[in-house]
């Protein structure tokens, strides 16, 4: 016979277990308690990198190597934040070299879709593999021409190359860059994707120009704008991040079925690691409707990248 003691012991133990399974200390994220904000099933961090240094030394050294970011690592951060699926894009580091890329796709399943980094050179039995392997776009990181991978004069002609194999391309650059190629945008055969929000500056946020740039895009139907925090884009900062919650809430309300979500981590350009519980948590507040929610998590990025209905 159970006694009311020894039954209570026992609840006080599975309770500690229960509390220590869900917290979780994940490398490159302060912070170790599980998220609020309940991830639906199926949602998808749309934007994260992996660094697998020693099965793939990175072709470029520098600052964005991160040793500890390899993909047992983000199942940690996924069993903390609560998402399923993912996508996986091609770090700086390793410049065209998208075999970290493809390896951690592979490794995550059926669940997981990657982005590359390509030049005019690939040749179209590179694309293939690439499409086999789960690539779903390329990306052009230009914010410092200085020490990009890609350039400008890349971008139209690889947009048409990989148009045809119902890609994206994706456009991590600054916001007076983007709204300085306005044209180019309009000329791209392919769909667009603007990485984090389209960097809008604090403290101009709204007012800048490069927010209606992307919304006269974005109503064309063909563009879409992740959702994620990075350090350049807030002067507020954590735990609230006011400024970047007004962009988020404007780009919601203006256009929720061509919004994803990302993590950004291991966050390769953030000396300080944020809290990517909080992160996510933050979705509660730009998009406070759970429908919308489920749609920016599940729905959109099953339409982006091709993932099965959820």
């Amino acid at each position: 016979m159970i006694t009311r003691r020894t039954f209570l012991q026992g609840a006080s133990v599975a309770a500690a277990c229960i509390e220590a399974g869900h917290a979780q200390q994940v490398p490159n994220s302060s912070g170790s308690e599980p998220a609020k904000l309940k991830a639906p099933a199926g949602a998808c961090d749309c934007h994260h990198h992996i660094y697998d240094v020693v099965r793939f030394p990175p072709v470029q050294p520098g600052g964005d190597i991160i040793p500890n970011a390899r993909v047992e690592e983000f199942r940690l951060l996924q069993k903390r934040i609560g998402t399923t699926r993912d996508i996986v894009v091609t770090p700086r580091a390793y410049v065209v070299d998208n075999r970290v890329t493809l390896d951690a796709i592979a490794r995550l399943g059926g669940n997981a879709r990657g982005v590359a980094v390509i030049h005019p050179t690939v040749t179209d039995a590179d694309l293939k593999i690439l499409a086999e392997g789960g690539i779903r776009g390329i990306r052009f990181s230009i914010t410092d021409p200085r020490n990009a991978s890609t350039s400008m004069d890349m971008i139209e002609p690889l947009a048409k190359r990989v148009n045809g194999l119902g890609w994206h391309v994706q456009i991590n650059m600054t916001a007076d860059q983007i709204v300085a190629a306005e044209g180019l945008w309009n000329r791209l055969p392919s769909a667009i994707v603007f990485d984090h929000m389209g960097h809008v500056p604090q403290p101009v946020g709204l007012n800048h120009p490069v927010f209606n740039v992307i919304l006269r895009l974005v109503d064309k139907g063909r563009t879409w704008v992740k959702l994620s925090v990075t350090y350049d884009n807030t002067k507020d900062g954590p735990p609230g991040y006011a400024d970047i919650t007004k962009v988020a809430q404007a780009y919601v309300k203006a256009a929720p079925e061509r919004m994803v979500w990302g993590s950004n981590w291991p966050h390769p350009n953030e000396t300080n690691k944020p809290d990517d519980a909080a992160l996510f948590d933050l979705m509660a507040k730009w998009a406070p409707d759970a429908a919308t929610r489920h749609r920016i998590l599940v729905e959109n990025p099953e339409a982006l990248y091709g993932f099965p209905k959820a």
